[in-house]
Parts: C-alpha cells; structure tokens; sequence
C-alpha cells in the first residue's frame, strides 16, 4: 500500500490523555514508551524523565543528542527545584581571535559554535540526588534502540533530510566528515518507517551508564573528543570537562490571574514569557481575535527586546531579574503597546532543534525537562566511533565587547531552551513546555493565556493555530490561523506572511494533576508526539 506520510486531506484531532499511576509526554513514542517501562520498573518522574530524555537523543537526533545541553524544572518533596544544565565556553576561546576573523556573529557550525556538552552530566545529577534507579537501567531503553534499531519518525525523517540538503551544500572540511559518515551512511537520510541503528551510540550510552557520565567527563569519551577536537582545529582541554557541572538554581515565576508561572532564571530566556505575562496579566481577554493577538505580539516584542539587552550568564554579568519581574516594570512596558505595531529594538528571533517532555508519577513528583543541539543537529561535528554530535550553542553570544552576553572562555551564552511549570496556591498544576529557538516564549505566551484566559483543555490549548514573531514587524502565522485575524493585524502595522507548514512553530508537551488527583496530558499535533499513560 502506497501512501505520503506527510499528506492529510481533512482535520485530524487528539483527545486529552488522562492516567493515575503515572505519565510521560513526548515528541516521540518511544521515548514516552521508554519512560513508561521505567516508571514500571519502579522508577520515579525524575528517572522517567531521564529514560525519556536518552531514549530522544536516538530517535530525534535532529533536534537534540549526547552533546546537548538540558534544564529541568521539578516538583519533588513539596516543592520546586530548577537544574541549569547549560554546557560553557571552552577556556581556549578568545573573543579578540574571534573578531580578528572577521566574525560579526558566531558561525553556525564548525568549532567555534560548540560549548562544552553538559547533557550526560545533568542525568547523572539527577539520578544521584532525585531518582530511585541507576543510569543503568534508566538508559537502557535508548541503549536497545540505538543498538537494536528503530523505525524513524515522519517528523523526525523530514528535518533530517533538511538537515542533509543543508550540510552538502554549506559543509567543507574533514571535520564534517564524520556526520555525513554518521548520520547519512548510505549517500542520504534515513526515510521515515525506515529502520534507523547507530552501533556507535550505542556504545557510548553504554559507557555513561556504567561510569554514571564519569566515562564521559574525565575518561574514555571525554579522550576521544578532546583527540579529535586537538586533530581538527577546536578549542576543548581536558580541563573544560573536568571542570563542567550543572548548577542547581530557583526558578523564578509570575503570577498570571491566579497560577503562578515558572521559568529558569538566566542564562536562559523563560524571562521573557514572565515578562511579557507581567504585561499582559493588565489587560481583560474576552475572545481569542485580532486585538489579543496584537497585544501578545507586543509584550513579547518589549520583553525580547530586555532579553537581548540584559540575559547573560549572572556568573558574568548582573542581570536584574528582580526589577524585570516586578509589577511597576509590567506597568511601564504595558503603557508601550499601542494600537498600532511598534518596533522595539531587539535581537531577531531564529529557528532551532530541541526536545521537551514532561513526566509525572503516582507519589506527586512531576518533572518540566527539555534538551537541545540548538540548531538541528548542532554544529554538525560528531565525535568519530561516538554518535555523539556537538551543540552549537555558541552561537547564542555576542561578539560586542560591551555586550553583557560577549563572548568569554568558561561562560554560558544566552540560551533558548525553557521549561515551564504551573502552581496555583502553592500546590503544583504541572510542567509544560514549548519547544523550538525563538518560538519557545511566544509558544509559553500563548499556551498559558490559552487556558488561563479562554478555558481551552490542555490539548485544545497546544492545537490551537499560533503566530510567530519573526523580527523587525514580521509575523508570521501557521495554517489554520484565522485569516480573518491576519488580515486585521495586518491593518494594524504587521507584516504578515504565511507559513506552509507547521514545523516552524514549536512543539509542545503538558502533563497537569486534576483536582481528583489523576494526570491529563496533551502532546503536539505539529511532531510525531505520544503520551504514555499508566
């Protein structure tokens, strides 16, 4: 039988998922699988979380692998913990060699655009203070599927043909060899339902789950990178492992009409949905249309443009979160949204690949999690006999000296990835998350306002059509947006373009606990999403 996977002539609609024991929300149904049969195991959110999080780096190595970066949002023991998993620059980098280059933006790929990986680690840290299960058996359903084989996703097969169109044309030097070698062994990208092995990561999971990332920090992979870094021009010392730690952090929050809303504090941009809820918690919602649109498109626009000007590493430059966050800032900013669009100065936003999943268990734990290369398969470096492909996470600095997030040896750069997590009166509503670069704020933003304004269900909230702030006055909308609404914000001073296809407009994944005590989840129509329930 002959049919286009990415063909579909009529509406197709998702129900709510509701369970009591436990739950796992992915963008990919074996990696909610593989956090289901830990959780069956005896596994906690937190280990499931992790099981879910390896098994991604095998079935969606477009958007995330073992050289990723990852934060955490998690609810544990009455309370609230955020894990900053964020990889830092290697001590080698040298903001004067990279000016001297020419450079008025970091390159996308290659060397300079690779942080040091701090993915395994995070998992280790996290299984060691907060899981009731080794990376052993926590990792062993991606060590089977990396080994075994596994049919590839319609999503998943898409990016990585745009990934493989990409490369060839842009990618020259031995240093990509080992991607094209890797990922695309037969001359071209594995086709969707075709049964995709990597032997390689197999081997290097197997190795992380052994030593607890030990292997990977301060021994046999940590060695091969370092070698092959040394061989073709990069910047990493053995130093730059040894030393790399995730740092546990408060996560900082709004409230908006009633339910406070969660983010990482920087390096990461989650300030930017507290911002701009901050601003819009002012005005009354009664109907989703051209005027909310309007109003959401401006308060990100504002609190984009605060991000660009003070998100850095707090390691290096203070930023003043505090003042950003409060109520008088929120008034101010508010009083900037007009009738008609404006153009704060700001950074222009980009597309990415990253994956979030939510879990949640039967003794009250729920787990926010999200990993990401940053740009698809990162910097297009893969460590041979690894399967282990380099973040380009670099990218996210500033070449400009006077720049908070200016580029610097052992510092983080303004990162994009966010989790989210809801509380109402001090009792935990549930994780939530939105994927994809620039579009993960607006996403946040308008899944929030989704429920919290116009009583949408958790899936209904993650369906409903979105529009994208695309820098300078573009937005852009996805099908299915009302064009009715485009066409009157259009009359309002944005510049309106439509989009084809939905890939470029996040990716979202939610778990909340019911006032009866059970779990209902929702996953994203826009990938190959799954819920697994118990």
């Amino acid at each position: 039988m002959n049919f286009d996977p990415y063909r579909y002539q009529y509406p197709s609609r998702r129900n709510v998922v509701y369970g009591s024991k436990g739950m796992v929300a992915t963008s990919h149904p074996l990696a909610a699988q593989a956090g289901l049969e830990i959780l069956k195991k005896g596994g906690n959110a937190i280990d499931a979380a992790i099981a879910a999080a390896a098994a991604l780096t095998v079935v969606e190595p477009t958007s995330n692998g073992l050289g990723s970066d990852n934060f955490a949002i998690i609810w544990k023991d009455g309370k609230l913990h955020g894990i900053n998993g964020s990889g830092r620059a290697p001590l080698s980098f040298d903001l004067d060699k990279f000016r001297a280059r020419g450079w008025e933006k970091v390159p996308e790929q290659g060397w300079p655009s690779a942080t040091v990986p701090a993915a395994p680690k995070t998992w280790a840290v996290l299984a060691e203070t907060m899981g009731n299960l080794p990376l052993t058996e926590t990792l062993a359903p991606a060590i089977s599927y990396a080994r075994d084989g596994h049919a590839v996703g319609v999503t998943v097969a898409h990016n990585w043909r745009l990934a493989f169109e990409k490369y060839s044309r842009i990618l020259k030097g031995r240093e990509f060899e080992v991607w094209f070698n890797t990922f695309c062994p037969e001359g071209r990208s594995p086709r969707a339902g075709e049964l995709w092995r990597c032997l390689d990561q197999a081997y290097t999971l197997e190795l992380i789950a052994k030593t607890n990332a030990e292997s990977f920090y301060a021994g046999e992979i940590a060695e091969k990178i370092i070698a092959f870094s040394n061989r073709t021009g990069g910047f990493y010392s053995q130093e730059d492992f040894e030393q790399h730690n995730p740092e546990w952090v408060d996560p900082i929050s709004v409230n908006y009409k009633g339910y406070d809303i969660w983010e990482i504090p920087p390096n990461g941009q989650g300030i930017i949905v507290l911002m701009a809820l901050n601003m819009l918690k002012g005005f009354n919602f009664t109907f989703r249309n051209a005027e909310t649109f309007h109003a959401q498109i401006e308060a990100i626009k504002l609190a984009f443009a605060d991000a660009h000007r003070y998100v850095a590493d707090q390691r290096f430059s203070q930023v003043p979160v505090a003042e950003m966050l409060s109520d008088n800032y929120g008034d101010v900013r508010r009083a900037c949204i007009k009738e008609r669009a404006c153009l704060p100065k700001a950074g222009e936003p980009e597309a990415s690949g990253t994956v979030y999943l939510s879990a949640a268990d039967s003794e009250g734990n729920m787990v926010s999690f999200i990993q990401s290369n940053y740009a698809g398969f990162g910097s297009a470096i893969v460590i041979p006999k690894t399967g282990i492909a380099l973040n380009n996470r670099a990218k996210g600095f500033s070449l400009d000296p006077n720049h908070p997030n200016v580029l610097a040896p052992g510092k983080r750069p303004y990162h994009t990835i966010i989790p989210g997590f809801i509380t109402k009166d001090g009792e935990p509503v549930g994780p939530f998350g939105v994927m994809g670069g620039y579009m993960q704020p607006q996403g946040h933003v308008q899944v929030i306002m989704n429920m919290v304004d116009f009583a949408m269900n958790p899936q209904e909230a993650i369906d409903a059509p979105r529009w994208q702030w695309v820098g300078d006055m573009n937005v852009s909308v996805e099908p299915g947006f009302p064009i009715a609404e485009a066409q009157a914000l259009a009359r309002m001073g944005h510049h309106m373009g439509a989009a084809l296809d939905s890939n470029e407009f996040g990716r979202g994944q939610m778990i909340l606990r019911t006032s009866d005590g059970t779990l209902v989840g929702a996953t994203e129509p826009r990938a190959d999403g799954s819920i697994a329930a118990w």
